[in-house]
């Protein structure tokens, strides 16, 4: 349980709900990155997928990010690149799903959470879904992540989350800028908004979904190239004296 979970449901309705867990705050360790990327794509490609929910389990913490166990052991930039470009898997999995994806934020979204969030076609969240690039804090930097979290929110709003690292914006301000599309109150009502707009996608034209889809994420075929270019800045970053003492103070709090 410790190396954290990754599951996968199709309902009759052609509804398939991805979900990740793991007990530090659903961070993601390098393997599960890996084994959830290759689930969005494996999920994507069955024929009885129709629209895909991406979400996380318990009520608090929808992604803590990167888990600092292993960032704090990376030895070479070999190893950092391999790390850091677990998450480019994630963001690029579901950029080329064929399937329209529904994010379901139940609480923060931190570092990589946010990526995650953003990699989203449709994401819903509660009013407790807070959100922080906080890369800067422990000497590193949101490289990969932001492409996708700036084509969502836009160069201005990426910038205030990059640089202000230490801080928190609300969901509200999430919304606003974009990354979310809608915000409620609480858990049960985000479970119905999301399960009513999934029913709702999957009784449309899967083609027109699927066209629609390589619309929305038109301009971003490169980012198979762009997303390791940027692994490998946090892979040599991660390695710095900087990076390894902020990482340690972090921890001992």
């Amino acid at each position: 349980m410790q190396t954290g979970t990754v599951t996968a449901t199709t309902t009759s309705e052609g509804i398939s709900t991805i979900s990740f867990f793991h007990p530090s705050h659903n961070s993601l360790p390098g393997a599960l990155l890996t084994q959830l990327a290759e689930t969005i794509s494996t999920v994507s490609q069955a024929a009885e997928t129709k629209v895909i929910i991406l979400k996380s389990e318990g009520e608090k913490t929808f992604c803590a990010g990167a888990s600092f166990d292993e960032l704090i052991a990376i030895e070479d930039e070999t190893q950092g690149l391999a790390f850091f470009s677990g998450f480019a898997k994630v963001i690029n999995a579901c950029r080329t799903s064929s399937k329209i994806i529904i994010g379901r934020v139940q609480g923060k979204a931190i570092g990589g959470g946010v990526g995650v969030a953003a990699a989203t076609d449709y994401c819903f969240a509660t009013s407790q879904a807070s959100v922080k690039l906080s890369e800067l804090v422990v000497g590193i930097g949101p490289f990969v992540v932001g492409p996708a979290v700036e084509r969502k929110i836009g160069t201005a709003a990426f910038a205030q989350l990059a640089l202000d690292a230490a801080e928190f914006r609300s969901a509200d301000w999430a919304r606003e800028k974009g990354l979310y599309a809608e915000v409620v109150d609480s858990i049960e009502a985000l479970d119905a908004a999301v399960l009513a707009f999934a029913t709702k996608l999957a009784a449309y034209n899967p083609e027109a979904l699927t066209d629609l889809k390589q619309v929305i994420w038109q301009g971003t075929g490169h980012w198979d190239q762009l997303l390791p270019e940027r692994a490998a800045i946090s892979g040599r970053l991660v390695l710095s004296d900087f990076t390894r003492d902020a990482i340690q103070q972090f921890k001992s709090r």
